[in-house]
């Protein structure tokens, strides 16, 4: 049972979250296993593993971009994040454009920052945050609306733009840990997803 199925929604990005939590409540008040303490022992086991398999649905479509990476995995017959039959790799133009704050990275790395370069490399981190904002943005919009939209035939299409777009999303996480963690700042107020 996959977690569409778990709540009786179809496999859609758009989701009313009030009636998925409204759902929520409702299947757990049926599942919970302190409802279950007096059941034999296999009922008990049930309604633990129903418990075990509600709370991971609502963490999952409760939010956007872990839903649209749900969503990829099930189209794909992966029920991991892992098993991938090709990785996601970041789109050539981001590489390119990545290579100047790599070097810029290096440099930091092997002697210091002055000033100047302290804030070209913060404003270059802040400019990526907002793109990366950017990236969720149109994943949990744009992506997300098309995919519902699309008929058999075009949902190949919108499936390989999400996962371009959440590698892309992956790939400046990455950039911008590598930023904050070479300005010697906190994670605190940045993306805080480390190597995806």
């Amino acid at each position: 049972m996959n977690h569409f199925e778990v709540f009786e929604l179809p496999r859609k990005l758009g989701i009313d979250t009030a009636e998925l939590q409204r759902r929520f409540y409702a299947l757990s008040r049926r599942w919970h296993p302190d409802f279950h303490q007096a059941a034999p022992p296999e009922a008990q086991a049930r309604a633990l593993e129903a418990s075990a398999r509600l709370n991971a649905a609502y963490r999952t479509l409760r939010d956007p971009i872990a839903r649209v990476e749900y969503l990829v995995r099930l189209e794909e017959g992966r029920p991991t994040r892992e098993g991938a039959a090709v990785g996601p790799t970041a789109p050539p133009e981001l590489l390119e454009e990545m290579f100047e704050i790599q070097e810029a990275l290096a440099e930091a790395k092997a002697g210091g920052l002055d000033a100047d370069g302290h804030r070209r490399l913060a404003a270059e981190r802040d400019r990526l945050v907002a793109r990366h904002r950017d990236e969720e943005a149109r994943l949990a919009g744009p992506l997300a609306a098309a995919w519902d939209a699309a008929d058999a035939g075009e949902r190949p299409r919108v499936l390989a733009a999400c996962k371009q777009a959440l590698a892309t999303r992956a790939y400046l996480a990455t950039v911008i840990d590598d930023l904050t963690e070479a300005l010697g700042e906190s994670q605190e107020g940045h993306v805080t997803h480390r190597r995806h």
